[in-house]
Parts: C-alpha cells; sequence; structure tokens
C-alpha cells in the first residue's frame, strides 16, 4: 500500500486561510489506471477522526462537505498530478486539527503521516 503526502499545515489566526495538498499515488488512489473517489479527514485531539470533504472521482460528479466547513472549505483535485487539494478559508479555532487524505471511504491501512493545522484566538 502506498501512503499519501499531506503539507500545507501550519499556525494561523482566526479568520486566516489555508491550503492543504495531498500528493496520492499508485494503489489504492489509483486502480486499473482509474483514480478512486477522495476524502480529507481530520483529527482534533481526544477526538475520532471524521470526514471534512469527499469528492468523486468523475470529473463534474459529486462533492460532500461536513456541514461545519461547508461554505468555507473547498476541495478539488488534478488527476495529471495524482494531487488533492482542500482550500481552507476563514478558519475558526475549531477546526484545529491534523487532517489527512484518503480514498473515500477510507483505506484503513493507507493513512499518512497528516498535516497539522493549529487555529489561534
Amino acid at each position: 500500500q502506498v501512503q499519501p503526502e499531506e503539507t500545507g499545515g501550519g499556525l494561523v489566526q482566526t479568520g486566516g486561510s489555508l491550503r492543504l495538498t495531498c500528493i496520492a499515488s499508485g494503489h489504492p488512489f489509483i486502480v486499473a489506471g482509474n483514480h478512486m473517489d477522495m476524502g480529507w479527514y481530520r483529527q482534533a485531539p481526544g477526538k475520532d477522526r471524521e470526514l471534512v470533504a469527499a469528492m468523486s472521482s468523475f470529473k463534474g460528479g459529486s462533492i460532500w462537505y461536513k456541514d461545519s466547513v461547508r461554505g468555507r472549505f473547498t476541495i478539488s483535485r488534478d488527476d495529471a498530478k495524482n494531487m488533492v487539494s482542500l482550500q481552507m478559508n476563514s478558519l475558526k479555532p475549531e477546526d484545529t486539527a491534523k487532517y489527512y487524505c484518503n480514498t473515500y471511504p477510507a483505506e484503513r491501512t493507507s493513512w499518512g503521516q497528516g498535516t497539522e493545522v493549529t487555529v489561534s484566538e
């Protein structure tokens, strides 16, 4: 299994923006030459990991957002670069977490190291 590589996290103030990028090549992100549905997940300290946004593999396909981030976060993908991105605007302290990308539904053995996002008051 190949682990994805997430980058772009950091420390920002409330209202700030960050753009997270995930490079995910090989199985299970690409199967028989087809890119899979992808998602961004996050895990805050002491909490379970949760899905934040997901995007289908088909051009013009469906996109889903967790209610609390809808309108602030935007997921996108560039399959030619094996890349999935998450643009995060109007960040809030409750967005503080480690962010991960993975297939959707998540492939249990394919979690990467994640990228830390900290939003200060």
